[in-house]
């Protein structure tokens, strides 16, 4: 992440899976998009307290309005720039990213990703969680509908190349 970035998205709450065969599980993060990167955090400095908060919050947001190019209160740059610093976070160039779209499902709206980093391809689809199960594993039980387009339009227009 380079100093004069600025947050343009800041999604919390969002369900990682890797779409490769017989992969099982998914991880807790947050999407950010930056005017250069898009990152998933799953590693944060955030404080518990601020993150209950927040996908609240967001949960009452999505119920009016679908659009994912939204920030958050208490969270900018500088937590950004702090939580990147953890290499288990992803952070990506837009160029990086080889194939973004977005599907509608019954049950939500999927992100879809393919990119390629440290010479690895990877695949994954990301979905907005509403409700979780903590035990045995935390999961989510429900998802919410929400308008991906926005989101990988800006990062569209920004690669240098299309594939």
């Amino acid at each position: 992440m380079q100093p004069d970035e600025k947050i343009q998205a800041h999604i919390v709450s969002v369900w990682r899976e890797s779409r490769k065969f017989l992969s099982i599980g998914g991880k807790e993060g947050m999407l950010v998009l930056t005017d250069k990167h898009l990152m998933f955090i799953h590693k944060t400095e955030a404080k518990m307290k601020w993150w209950k908060a927040i996908t609240q919050r967001q949960v009452i947001n999505f119920i009016k309005s679908k659009n994912t190019m939204i920030r958050h209160d208490g969270y900018d740059e500088d937590e950004l720039m702090n939580d990147v610093e953890d290499e288990r976070n992803v952070e990506l160039g837009f160029d990086d990213i080889s194939s973004i779209s977005f599907e509608e499902k019954t049950w939500g709206s999927v992100l879809q990703l393919e990119y390629e980093k440290n010479g690895k391809k990877e695949k994954f689809q990301y979905s907005v969680a509403q409700d979780w199960v903590k035990y045995p594993a935390k999961e989510p039980t429900k998802y919410m509908k929400v308008d991906w387009a926005p989101f990988v339009q800006y990062i569209k227009d920004r690669q240098k190349f299309t594939k």
